[in-house]
């Protein structure tokens, strides 16, 4: 039988195992603390950003919960590409410069040119949020696409647990095959938005929901 040890490291719970371990101990999180958590989570704008950088440790952290998220077919479909320093110009540019090529002079707007210009300078990091076609044709494509949001709020999460602010943005440029190509990403694969992350300057924003949870459910019994 695997041999699976249960010790305190400074203060923490490490949970140690031989490589033939089929079972872990169940979890016994305090879910209070977990209600707090998820409960907390905030889109927190690039605008609300102090400009303090973030560290590549917690960065890291972000990246490796990501990689945990629950996925059809043990297909991982996520990938990232990081964005920080000088980059985040090169980002910039390329966002504004698609714009204005596949938008006519009828519907191009400055403000929104410029928005795509600078906001990613605001950010300590930028996040490509992409999603590579598995090898499985049977998983359908929504579910890759499930299996990637599921990643980035596994990265909310551990942004708000580590105080970082983070916001998903979407839509536009994002999701026009040139942004596609100029990511370096095929056909079949998708960029799904950018994670933009900072520290807020400001404290943490209130949050809302227009209903109850009751009223999004349901009971078939």
């Amino acid at each position: 039988m695997a041999k699976i040890v249960v010790r305190k490291s400074g203060g923490k719970v490490v949970v140690s195992e031989s490589k033939s371990a089929a079972l872990l101990p169940i979890p016994q999180l305090d879910i209070q603390q977990v209600n707090y958590l998820i409960r907390s989570r905030r889109s927190v704008f690039p605008k609300q950003f102090s400009g303090e950088a973030v560290s590549r440790e917690e960065i890291e952290a972000l990246l490796e919960n990501a990689h945990w998220a629950p996925n059809h077919g043990k297909t991982e479909p996520w990938f990232f590409k990081v964005f920080t320093g000088p980059s985040l110009k090169t980002l910039g540019e390329a966002q504004a410069k698609i714009y204005q090529e596949v938008t006519s002079e009828e519907s191009f707007d400055q403000k929104k040119y410029d928005k795509l210009l600078n906001r990613p300078l605001a950010c300590s990091h930028v996040i490509a949020i992409c999603m590579k076609r598995g090898a499985n044709p049977k998983i359908p494509v929504i579910e890759e696409i499930e299996a990637v949001a599921a990643a980035v709020q596994n990265m909310h999460l551990t942004a708000t647990a580590l105080g970082l602010g983070a916001y998903w943005s979407s839509g536009g440029v994002v999701y026009h095959d040139r942004m596609r190509e100029w990511m370096g990403l095929g056909e079949e694969d998708k960029l799904l938005g950018f994670f933009m992350v900072g520290r807020p300057k400001d404290g943490w924003p209130r949050g809302k929901r227009n209903s109850a949870w009751q009223d999004k459910v349901e009971w078939v019994e």
